[in-house]
């Protein structure tokens, strides 16, 4: 109890001192090293996060808000390097995302699509349909700038997100289901995501539905498939690749939110508050309505689980690239660099307090394990 204790003090203690320190430089001194001070915080807190199993999984999103911090307060230094555009870096990074995703996914993988067509088609109807119509409603109820409200119907068009399945394994869900949904909301999103922009945004930004198409197809279409055959050709030959491609994804979405924050920053600091809320109301009534829904589709808990998760945790790194091909980096971009980190939040809470929780044994699932969709 005592070397526990002592633990816990160790690791915390720091965090607590740089929270402090980060008080008193703001309200007291309003130093220039506020911004810094802020980010240490928020990186201690990561690392004492990452030596306790059960707060493991909040360590990710945690980084993402100390580097939206240091973005907020030092945007000049994440908006371009001596003349050379950091924005430009978007779009190969999230192809380098893609790429990790398609080299991830094999033909067993593949195969669950044949297994469980009712669930996965659950999956995908209710996540091209909740998400873009929450999104929808949300900027009817708020009086957003056109621009910041058409990036909240973006990041609802589009498809759900690899965290998505890490959360389903934190939440004991059906990880072969969810990597199904993520794999084939993702393969179709070149036709839903600019049609449903088109349908739902259109009065608010110009959408051109085939550049949109062809925009998404390279960055999400083309890497996927060259990461397919990168997988059946030499998965496994180039094993220190296969290592860091996690790593290299995780510090794309991280960049990728700290450019587009920098970008929007003057925006963000006159619609934060409100944002905020609306991108936590977005995300939260997709992981609700998602869960319910197979409730009454009388799937298994841990199948209502997975569609809760696949229906509320978004690709905002594909949202972010497409705000960019559409010339509102800064504007469209925000939703997207808003509910990225948060989604991480809520998603992560969302799946530890599952993780504690068995999934129940019904008759549903008894009919199930007979071999019943």
């Amino acid at each position: 109890m005592t070397k526990n204790l002592t633990k816990t003090l160790l690791y915390y203690t720091p965090p607590a001192l740089l929270l402090i320190a980060y008080g008193l430089l703001s309200l007291i001194i309003a130093s220039q090293w506020s911004g810094l001070v802020l980010f240490l915080f928020f990186a201690s807190l990561a690392f004492a996060y990452r030596q306790q199993p059960r707060l493991k999984g909040f360590a990710f999103p945690i980084i993402i808000f100390g580097v939206v911090s240091l973005a907020m307060y030092y945007p000049q230094y994440f908006v371009s390097v001596d003349g050379f555009k950091l924005s430009k870096l978007i779009i190969p990074l999230l192809q380098v995302i893609m790429f990790g995703m398609g080299s991830e996914l094999s033909l067993k993988e593949l195969s669950t699509v044949f297994k469980m067509p009712k669930k996965i088609l659950v999956g995908v109807v209710c996540h091209y349909t909740v998400m873009p119509l929450i999104g929808f409603t949300l900027v009817s109820l708020f009086s957003f700038p056109k621009e910041i409200a058409a990036g909240i119907i973006l990041v609802g068009c589009c498809p759900s997100g690899l965290a998505s399945n890490v959360m389903s394994y934190l939440a004991k869900a059906n990880l072969a289901l969810s990597i199904a949904v993520t794999a084939i909301s993702t393969l179709l999103s070149p036709l839903f995501t600019p049609l449903l922009m088109r349908l739902l945004a259109g009065r608010l930004v110009e959408v051109d539905f085939w550049k949109m198409a062809w925009d998404t197809t390279q960055v999400v279409i083309i890497p996927i498939l060259a990461g397919l055959l990168f997988h059946f050709l030499l998965r496994g030959k180039l094993k220190w690749l296969d290592r860091i491609m996690p790593s290299i994804s995780m510090i794309g979405i991280a960049l990728i939110i700290t450019v587009i924050t920098a970008a929007g920053r003057d925006s963000l600091l006159k619609v934060g508050l409100l944002l905020i809320l609306a991108v936590f109301i977005h995300n939260t009534l997709g992981f609700t309505l998602g869960y319910w829904f197979s409730r009454l589709m009388r799937f298994p808990e841990a199948d209502c689980r997975t569609i809760s998760l696949e229906v509320g945790m978004q690709n905002s790194g594909l949202a972010s690239g497409l705000a960019l091909l559409m010339g509102g980096m800064a504007t469209i971009g925000l939703a997207p660099a808003v509910f990225g980190p948060l989604m991480n939040v809520t998603g992560s809470s969302l799946s530890t307090w599952w993780h504690g929780r068995e999934p129940a044994a019904t008759m549903i699932d008894a009919s199930l394990a007979t071999g019943r969709d």
